[in-house]
C-alpha cells in the first residue's frame, strides 16, 4: 500500500438489522487504522441520521457517506447535512453528492429523473453557499433559492464536496467543480482511460487533478478459502451486472465487456442465474473486486493504489458475507 493512499471502508447497512452491528464495525475500521468510513442509501435507513450516530460513537476515522442526492433532498437541505456532520463529527465530515439512479428518483421519490448532471452542479454551489452562512443567493437554471441564511453557526471549516459519478461527462463535471470523485465498479482498464476525464474537467477548472480526492469503491472479500471469496464476487459482479441500474452495466461494457454484459443480464432475466454467474470471467472479477486470498486481495488493491491520481480506495463487500468474514477480510487489508 502506497503511504500516500488510504483505505476507507463501505459499512454494509443493508446487511445489518440494528444500528449497533454498524456503528461496531466502524469502531472496528477506526481500531485498524483505516482513514473514512462511508455508506450508501436506498430505500433503508435515513443515512445521515446513523452517520451521526457513528461520528459520535468514533474519535478519529472520517466520516461520509456514499451518494446524497437532489432527487431526495433539497440542495439547501444537503448542505444543513453537511454543516450538522461537520459539528457532530468535529470537523472529520466529506459530503458526497450524486444523481443516484432513475429507479430511486423515480420509483421512490417519484420524480423525474431529468438533468441530473446539472442538479449535481448546482447542488454543489449551492451547499457550498449554505456553508459559509452568507445569505443564500442564488439563479440556477433548476434551483433558485434566495433571501435566507444558515440559522445557526456556520462551520469554521466547511465538508468538503465530492462526487460520485462514472460516466465520462460527470465524470469531467466532478473534475470541474467538486472537491472530489467518487467512482466505483469501472474496470481497471476504464478506470485509468476515466482518469482523463477527471484531468479535462480539472483543467477546464483551471486547476490540478492533485487538488482532488479520488477515492475508488471496490468490493472485497479476503479469506483462507480464497475460492469462497471469488464465489461471493462472482455472484454480487453479475447481479450488479444484470439488475443494479444501467449506469454500473454500461460502465462495464464501455471498457470493452459488452459482449459480457448482454450474456450476464440476459442469461440472468432469463431465469438461469447460476449460468449467469458461471458468465462472469475471471479477468473481469479481477478488474473490479478484489477477492481471493489475503495476498491475492492485497495484490489486487495494491494495482488501484498505484495509479498516481488515486487517493483512497474504499474497502466494499459482497452480499451473503457473514459478519465474521468481513471482520476478517478487514483484518488481512488493513492498512
Amino acid at each position: 500500500m502506497s503511504s500516500q493512499t488510504s483505505r476507507d471502508v463501505v459499512l454494509p447497512f443493508g446487511q445489518y438489522d440494528d444500528v449497533s452491528a454498524a456503528v461496531e464495525l466502524a469502531q472496528y475500521a477506526e481500531e485498524l487504522g483505516y482513514g473514512f468510513v462511508t455508506t450508501g442509501e436506498t430505500t433503508g435507513w435515513n443515512v445521515p441520521m446513523i452517520l451521526g450516530i457513528i461520528a459520535r460513537e468514533t474519535d478519529e476515522i472520517g466520516i461520509t457517506n456514499d451518494v446524497l442526492s437532489p432527487y431526495s433532498r433539497s440542495p439547501s437541505l444537503i448542505g444543513q447535512t453537511a454543516v450538522t456532520m461537520q459539528e457532530l463529527s468535529d470537523g472529520r465530515f466529506r459530503l458526497r453528492i450524486g444523481a443516484s439512479s432513475p429507479a430511486l428518483a423515480e420509483q421512490w421519490h417519484g420524480l423525474e429523473f431529468d438533468r441530473p448532471l446539472r442538479r449535481i452542479r448546482e447542488a454543489i454551489e449551492i451547499v457550498r453557499q449554505v456553508q459559509s452562512g452568507e445569505r443564500l443567493e442564488y439563479d440556477g437554471e433548476i434551483y433558485t433559492p434566495d433571501g435566507l441564511a444558515l440559522g445557526c453557526e456556520a462551520p469554521d471549516k466547511p465538508a468538503p464536496v465530492d462526487v460520485a459519478a462514472l460516466g465520462p461527462k460527470s465524470t469531467e463535471m466532478a473534475g470541474r467543480f467538486a472537491d472530489g470523485w467518487v467512482p466505483q465498479l469501472i474496470p481497471y482498464d476504464g478506470f485509468i482511460d476515466r482518469i482523463g476525464d477527471l484531468e479535462r474537467g480539472a483543467e477546464l477548472g483551471d486547476r490540478s487533478v492533485d487538488d482532488i480526492r479520488v477515492a475508488y469503491t471496490i468490493r472485497c472479500c479476503a479469506l483462507e478459502d480464497g475460492e469462497t471469496a471469488r464465489e461471493y464476487a462472482r455472484a454480487q459482479v453479475a447481479f450488479m451486472i444484470a439488475l443494479y441500474g444501467p449506469f454500473y452495466r454500461q460502465a462495464i461494457a464501455d471498457a470493452g465487456w459488452e459482449d459480457v454484459t448482454e450474456t450476464v443480464r440476459g442469461t440472468w432475466l432469463n431465469g438461469d442465474k447460476a449460468e449467469a454467474i458461471a458468465s462472469v470471467p475471471d479477468e473481469l472479477l479481477d478488474q473490479v473486486a478484489a477477492a481471493g486470498t489475503p495476498e491475492r486481495a492485497n495484490e489486487l488493491i495494491e494495482r488501484f493504489e498505484a495509479i498516481d491520481a488515486v487517493d483512497a480506495v474504499q474497502i466494499g463487500f459482497f452480499d451473503g458475507m457473514g459478519e465474521d468474514e468481513r471482520r476478517q477480510t478487514l483484518e488481512a487489508l488493513a492498512p
